[in-house]
């Protein structure tokens, strides 16, 4: 176990600029925090970098062979994380989801807040469904705020980033897939014909909703009801709803 104990040694450097979309870029990779994620990313078939243990830290896990553990005093390892009370371990993974594929996806049309898209990710995997492609212009999902929403599931979702999400829609449409839309002027979800899958589910942009061309691409327009008075719903909320009923009317895997 390297002990790494400057500030301005290069890894620790590197792996500081992973809290940042540029540096996750740049590098390739991106880092986990707690026994919890570093459990799940170590089961995972995402490749390990390094594992970060700060001095103190007892409950050291088991680690893949090859894949070299640090160990930070306190003052470096606390600069590396991004939570403000880190537990005492990290881990620095690359990237390495398999593509969503399956009949039950989820697709996510310019959802930005980082704690909608964890959710989302969240409860579409603890819902069943089989993957989420997320659009150019959603939140990255390897940031630390989207990472600590999904509590792990990054690591079991299926996952795909089409440079264009309508083109995306478009093939799966050919290949028979409904494409749902999610919307405010759509027709009363809970009136809806039974929907068979294959399906790819749509959740727009928390403040514009379903962009004109992935709107033009629904096979079917579906709106939640709202008999109080608020006028929309949070995008995770909402997609949580739509994900569960939906899923009401699929066979057990």
């Amino acid at each position: 176990m390297e002990v790494l104990s400057s500030l301005k040694n290069p890894k620790i450097m590197a792996w500081r600029s992973l809290k940042d979309r540029k540096g996750r870029l740049e590098q390739g990779a991106f880092l986990v925090e707690g026994t919890k994620m570093v459990g799940e990313a170590l089961s995972s078939r995402f490749p390990v970098q390094a594992l970060l243990i700060r001095e103190g830290y007892a409950d050291v896990p088991e680690t893949p062979p090859g894949v070299p553990v640090y160990l930070l005093p306190a003052h470096v390892f606390d600069t590396v994380c991004d939570t403000r009370t880190p537990q005492g371990i990290a881990a620095v993974l690359f990237p390495s989801p398999r593509p969503a594929a399956g009949p039950r996806l989820v697709a996510l049309d310019g959802v930005q807040d980082p704690g909608n898209v964890g959710t989302i990710l969240r409860t579409a995997d603890a819902a069943g469904l089989d993957g989420l492609l997320l659009g150019p212009d959603c939140a990255d999902c390897f940031s630390p705020k989207v990472l600590r929403a999904t509590m792990g599931s990054i690591f079991r979702m299926g996952l795909s980033f089409p440079a264009s999400l309508p083109d995306a829609l478009q093939a799966l449409k050919a290949q028979g897939y409904e494409i749902l839309s999610s919307q405010l002027d759509g027709d009363p979800f809970y009136a809806r014909p039974e929907i068979a899958a294959p399906f790819v589910l749509v959740i727009g942009n928390e403040g514009r909703g379903i962009s004109a061309p992935v709107r033009e691409l629904a096979t079917r327009r579906l709106r939640l009801p709202m008999r109080g008075g608020a006028e929309s719903l949070n995008a995770a909320v909402a997609a949580g709803i739509l994900m569960y009923d939906l899923m009401r009317d699929q066979p057990e895997k």
